[in-house]
């Protein structure tokens, strides 16, 4: 994590911020649906405010057929459709592995059910990320091949996920009972330090007498993986390449990332016939040029399925700047922070504003938070690890309570199932918002009130156009 508190610096911003994206999203032949007849309406209605006073709740009332009216109208057209979606979710540490498995059997259990289960009560998490040996929120730093100072292992004979499989994989597996079609991409933090320029878990980079070594690491850990009933859907390269300070970290310049995935990387997976999806950079959104310029190779690009980002600096436009140029290439997010101890009020607004409304407007596959899981002081985490990290869920032995990032995620997760396609819709700076088709042909549209006081609108939908009220800086999931 590069720790950077965006929330004082937004505020100046927020017309420019989502408002780029409407070329991606517009369109000349938005249909206009005359108001029911009916006197009721079907629509539900999920609604969560910054008071807390709703979490999530399913309103009994609060939405009313559309009549003619000043507000201002959202119209949604399932006509004009955008990128599939793969899921939202979290990424599962080894910390958050740690302390969900230390819970009591019941308590995990419960718990696991209401994340990742596909009952009523569950909130449906759909994709995960996951580290390639330790990330900064483990309880310490390991690789899959750790060696004493001065040794290397060139044929990975020393290769062993085995810390893995005190934690993170028995919880992987539990959650695939759950939910077998969970989607999962893995991260690496660093590579084993024998093969970096520093010998240092912190910073460094990859030599290039080692690039073939850790093609080769990568292969081994996707097929181990495999071999314990975890499939990887996807891996990036290096998390956050342009950041040395965390422990575990290391640099890898674009130049560095496109030639290690040309000649090495890439053929790697073609002979092991490896399925796996390569995704670069998974860093900020203030280098968009860092994925482009690797794209531009087309000797690499065959290798590429599409590009991830962080916003802990750059603006979430920039992620339709990397589709544009690459439009045959995906975008994803994958990555950001709570910071403990958290604002309900203003982390709801901006992570749904910036992330959860504004990435998909931007071509994003996934939306995922950091992390899952921490206990009351922000633990595990490595020496020199984050610190101030909120986990979605805080675990204090086996009771947990929900923090802001558990309803950020689940007002998308919880009606947007993967196969569910972005549709058109209209968006301003006051109400921005998102909308989906979904594979069952539900309509999902996610609203958020970025103001100060009361706002009513309208929505206009095919199936049942309805005028509705959002609380000052409340969000809804409205479902069709």
């Amino acid at each position: 994590m590069k720790l950077i508190n965006f929330y004082n610096t937004l505020q100046s911003s927020l017309i420019l911020l989502f408002f780029a994206t409407q070329s991606s999203c517009s369109s000349t032949d938005t249909p206009t649906f005359q108001p029911p007849v009916s006197a009721v309406t079907d629509a539900k209605f999920y609604l969560t405010t910054p008071s807390k006073s709703s979490l999530l709740e399913l309103q009994s009332t609060g939405t009313s057929p559309l009549t003619e009216n000043s507000n201002f109208t959202i119209n949604v057209n399932p006509n004009a459709t955008f990128q599939t979606m793969d899921g939202f979710g979290y990424t599962l540490t080894g910390g958050s592995a740690q302390l969900i498995q230390n819970m009591s059997v019941s308590a995990k259990n419960a718990l696991l059910e209401e994340l990742f289960g596909q009952g009523p009560e569950s909130i449906k998490v759909s994709y995960l990320r996951i580290s390639v040996g330790a990330s900064d929120l483990d309880a310490s730093v390991f690789s899959y091949n750790d060696l004493a100072a001065g040794q290397t292992d060139v044929a990975l004979t020393n290769f062993s996920i085995a810390p893995d499989l005190v934690n993170l994989i028995p919880i992987l597996n539990q959650i695939k009972t759950l939910n077998p079609n969970i989607k999962i991409v893995a991260s690496p933090w660093s590579a084993p330090t024998w093969m970096k320029s520093n010998q240092s878990s912190v910073g460094g980079e990859l030599q290039p007498i080692y690039y073939q070594t850790y093609a080769n690491y990568f292969v081994k850990y996707i097929q181990a993986m495999q071999a314990n009933n975890i499939a990887i859907d996807a891996i990036t390269i290096q998390n956050e390449p342009e950041n040395p300070y965390n422990n575990p970290s290391m640099l890898m310049t674009a130049p560095q990332q496109g030639l290690f995935i040309k000649n090495f990387l890439g053929p790697a997976f073609a002979a092991n016939n490896i399925q796996t999806k390569i995704i670069l950079f998974d860093h900020n959104l203030d280098n968009p040029n860092y994925p482009i310029s690797i794209l531009n190779d087309a000797a690499t690009k065959q290798y590429v399925d599409g590009s991830a980002f962080h916003l802990y600096a750059g603006q979430i436009e920039n992620m339709s700047l990397v589709h544009n140029a690459h439009p045959d290439k995906n975008v994803y997010f994958t990555e950001q922070w709570v910071q403990a101890p958290g604002n309900f009020a203003s982390d709801i607004k901006w992570h749904f504003r910036e992330l959860m409304i504004g990435a998909p407007r931007n071509w994003s596959k996934t939306v995922l938070q950091w992390n899952l899981a921490a206990d009351p002081n922000s633990n595990p985490h490595t020496p020199g690890g984050c610190t101030e990290c909120l986990g979605a869920i805080t675990i204090d032995g086996s009771s947990f309570t929900r923090n802001p990032a558990y309803y950020i995620i689940a007002h998308s997760s919880k009606f947007v199932p993967p196969g569910s396609v972005r549709i058109e819709s209209n968006s301003t700076a006051e109400l921005p918002n998102v909308a989906y088709k979904t594979p069952e042909g539900k309509i999902v549209v996610v609203v958020l009130n970025n103001t100060e006081s009361q706002k009513s609108f309208n929505i206009n939908v095919a199936i049942e156009p309805i005028s509705t009220t959002l609380p000052a800086g409340a969000v809804a999931t409205f479902v069709w």
